[in-house]
């Protein structure tokens, strides 16, 4: 029986990276090494449990991720802005961070000879729009993008638009000042925004892995579906029980709304206006069983804490 490659995958205990490996140990096409921080935490000893070759690095450290490089075929990659935002506070400085540990990753494939990457990356938002418009955490992603590529790895990048997921978290704490329900504040205006659910991805990473010559080189923008925040909306107070609408929220004015990254975000929902490149229909050829907002909300109504 011949030896599986290896696919090495980063952020194995979070949801891109989790997604990731639950398709590639449900496929079996390849041997799966998982990268995390802390190898003794419970989520990584339960991968251990599953067969999966567990691995303690990190982004910003050199040697460990030669080590975790090591003898593999490819990779899935994905950074963490927010992470470091969290830390600095500083959009700017975290971008800087991030492109600086995504051309490591970068250097260190190409050093290693991998064959495949699956990035998980976004547009350089400052080239597209010839520098009207900043958005720290896609630009940074696009910038590595364009690394990986200067130095030869084979790469494909996969572009999520708006998380399913963000709906849960952040609707609790927008009631409508009327007392009669929630608002969703996301300044799109009329615009349908693209949204995907983070959970879906890994279908969509093993099968660009699965399929080198058709994908390396390629950006991927995946979707779920276009909707307009009215009618998300609608879809989450038919199963949330209470009334939600659109907030019709101006840009300028969820720049104001105080929390940190509401600046970075209002400039996300700005670029989003524009209809970044996100495709529905190579997502389904993709991953066929792509949940839509409305099936993935009845599945997870009881995550919501009203």
């Amino acid at each position: 029986m011949a030896t599986k490659k290896i696919i090495v995958v980063f952020g194995a205990t979070g949801a891109q990276g989790g997604s990731v490996i639950r398709a590639l140990l449900e496929d079996g096409t390849f041997a799966v090494r998982a990268v995390t921080r802390d190898p003794a935490k419970p989520a990584a000893k339960k991968l251990k449990q599953q067969g999966v070759e567990v691995m303690k690095g990190d982004l910003v450290d050199r040697k460990s991720l030669e080590a975790a490089f090591t003898g593999t075929y490819g990779a899935f990659v994905v950074t963490n802005f927010w992470e470091m935002f969290s830390k600095n506070d500083d959009a700017h400085l975290s971008r800087d961070q991030e492109i600086e540990q995504g051309k490591q990753v970068a250097d260190i494939s190409k050093c290693l000879g991998l064959q495949h990457v699956v990035f998980s990356g976004l547009e350089d938002v400052r080239k597209i729009t010839k520098g009207q418009l900043e958005v720290p955490h896609f630009s940074g992603k696009g910038e590595v993008e364009e690394y990986f590529r200067a130095v030869g790895v084979p790469m494909t990048s996969v572009r999520l638009a708006f998380y399913f997921e963000n709906f849960l978290s952040f609707l609790p704490e927008q009631k409508d000042p009327s007392g009669t329900g929630y608002l969703l504040p996301y300044p799109m205006g009329d615009v349908p925004m693209d949204s995907f659910p983070v959970c879906d991805l890994g279908p969509v990473v093993v099968s660009v892995l699965k399929a080198p010559a058709q994908y390396i080189g390629k950006n991927i923008g995946l979707s779920a579906e276009k909707l307009t925040i009215a009618q998300y909306a609608a879809i989450l107070s038919k199963h949330l029980g209470v009334p939600v609408k659109d907030a019709k929220m101006s840009v300028e004015a969820y720049k104001k709304l105080g929390f940190p990254g509401a600046e970075e975000l209002a400039c996300m929902f700005t670029f989003y206006q524009l209809k970044p490149d996100r495709d529905v229909a190579l997502t389904l050829q993709l991953n066929p069983k792509v949940q839509k907002f409305d099936a993935w909300m009845a599945k997870h109504k009881d995550s919501v804490k009203l």
